[in-house]
């Protein structure tokens, strides 16, 4: 493994406005039919105005469109987002290579709380039985009693009732487990420490889509059905 540049380092401590810890969670569960739930969290600690700030619904939207760029930023542009009216979908570089496709994004807010999930539909990562079935949720929580200057927010991604391809079914899906936590879970766990930790600077991405803004706007071209989101 090469070592990490120190000068690197201290760069991005110097660009930090929150600092974030990765908290130690179960990392994964199968149910008895090949279902499988994960769930990666991280705390982040950060000035009270910050969060104040952030705390409002459009930022859960920009949270949400900051994962897919982060994703496909992570990936050197191998992995992307195409948006359409009533669907994501993640592929590999174009289509017909979809990975993952999505319904629409769902929300959930209130005072304490935002969490946004897209319903999965199926892709090549999907086996048969998992089709229209399970969800991808980004959320985030704040203490409302927490006092002093820095509060912490908890950030966590979870993937609930997935059933993976590779996982396989029958006398195999003791094999296919194995290899799925070997490969495709490790990968998605450290592509979303990777992004939490990325949020360290509190820098979102703006929103094309808008669909949480105060003043409702129109898809936005680069939006628009079928066109990639970088």
């Amino acid at each position: 493994m090469r070592p990490r540049d120190p000068r690197r380092l201290l760069q991005r401590r110097r660009l930090a406005r929150a600092r974030v810890k990765i908290l130690r969670v179960p990392v994964s569960e199968y149910a008895p039919d090949g279902a499988i739930g994960s769930k990666q969290a991280a705390e982040l600690t950060l000035p009270r105005a910050e969060l104040e700030r952030l705390w409002a619904p459009e930022h859960l939207e920009r949270l949400a469109r900051t994962y897919w760029s982060f994703l496909t930023r992570f990936s050197l542009g191998i992995l992307r987002v195409l948006y359409g009216e009533s669907s994501r979908e993640v592929v590999v570089l174009t289509r017909p290579f979809v990975l993952l496709r999505f319904h629409k994004p769902e929300y959930e807010t209130s005072a304490d709380c935002g969490a946004v999930s897209w319903p999965i539909d199926r892709g090549l990562l999907v086996a048969p039985a998992g089709r229209g079935r399970g969800y991808l949720r980004l959320s985030v929580s704040r203490d409302p009693e927490a006092e002093g200057e820095e509060v912490v927010a908890t950030v966590s991604s979870e993937v609930v009732n997935f059933y993976p391809l590779i996982a396989g079914w029958g006398w195999f899906s003791r094999i296919g487990q194995f290899i799925y936590n070997q490969t495709q879970l490790r990968i998605h766990v450290i592509v979303t420490h990777a992004f939490m930790r990325s949020l360290a600077r509190l820098e979102l991405e703006p929103s094309r889509v808008g669909s949480l803004s105060p003043a409702e706007r129109p898809l936005s071209p680069a939006a628009s059905p079928g066109r990639d989101e970088p």
